[in-house]
């Protein structure tokens, strides 16, 4: 549960007798400083017959605004210190790993698109080089949480500025080794090939807000290459010249080859976080004044 209290003395001590009093446990207590209000994050334990609505109650009539209450399990109790250590380490081992875990982090939820609750959702944008990644969530994000996220974000930077790109091995006995792809640009799709082998293609359709929705692939003894970015950028370009506004790539939270492959384009990308997948988005208005 969170929820902002006044910043006085007291303040806390009646939200907390007042659970004692309903005989509402309070397990864990993580505090966000401001200016002149402060946020508190409790994980608490109630009686078994209560609903999120009676504790958010319950909340507000000890002076606590701003109320968010979810249910949780026995891992919101971990040291959050401890979590983005781990998070750092996660994310120097595999920066492009960074948006999944910046999510785990930040307890961001699913993406509720045309769902009564989006309005009210706050959300975090995390800038590496000309990608956006966007957290969502009910509660709101804390002044010391932008910056925590701003840092972790600035680490992804620092990590692939200093990394060396050695040259990948072509695969063995598959194709000629040396060979540059070719792409093939239809009005339908845009096919990668290597040696007049197909490596990888994407193809679109038209979704109800006018957005393209691509379905890119490529070969796994092809990834990292650069292929899917120039597949996407193809793509974009196409897009382009149709009036399409922007275009759009679903994929799960967990595929660390998303941000490498907007990070490619050169495209400013916008990825939308959830608790199990995550959503990019490229605007293709301005692409002729990008990419030249």
């Amino acid at each position: 549960m969170r929820t902002t209290l006044a910043d006085r003395p007291g303040a806390l001590a009646e939200l907390a007798g007042s659970c004692g009093a309903a005989g509402v446990n309070i397990l864990g207590l993580q505090v966000f400083p401001g200016v002149d209000r402060v946020t508190d994050e409790l994980v608490l334990r109630t009686p078994e017959d209560w609903k999120l609505a009676d504790l958010a109650d319950l909340v507000e009539r000890s002076g606590g605004t701003r109320v968010s209450v979810l249910p949780c399990t026995e891992a919101a109790l971990g040291d959050q210190p401890t979590r983005y250590v781990l998070a750092a380490r996660s994310i120097l081992a595999q920066p492009a790993g960074f948006p999944e875990v910046v999510a785990r982090l930040f307890d961001a939820e699913a993406d509720p698109a045309g769902s009564a609750l989006e309005p009210v959702l706050n959300g975090m944008d995390l800038e590496i080089g000309d990608v956006s990644v966007q957290l969502r969530r009910q509660a709101p994000f804390t002044a010391a949480e932008h910056a925590r996220g701003a840092a972790l974000a600035e680490l992804v930077g620092d990590v692939l500025a200093a990394a060396t790109h050695s040259p990948v091995p072509e695969p063995g006995g598959r194709l000629g080794t040396g060979t540059s792809p070719a792409f093939e640009v239809t009005d339908t799709a845009v096919t990668a090939f290597v040696a007049g082998t197909r490596v990888g293609s994407v193809t679109w359709s038209v979704g109800v807000d006018g957005a393209w929705d691509l379905d890119l692939a490529v070969d796994p003894v092809w990834r990292r290459r650069g292929i899917g970015s120039r597949l996407l950028l193809e793509a974009a370009r196409v897009a382009r010249t149709s009036d399409a506004d922007e275009i759009v790539v679903r994929t799960a939270a967990d595929n660390q080859a998303v941000l490498p492959l907007v990070l490619g384009t050169g495209l400013r990308g916008r990825i939308r976080m959830g608790a199990d997948d995550l959503t990019v988005r490229i605007p293709v208005r301005r692409l002729a004044r990008v990419s030249g």
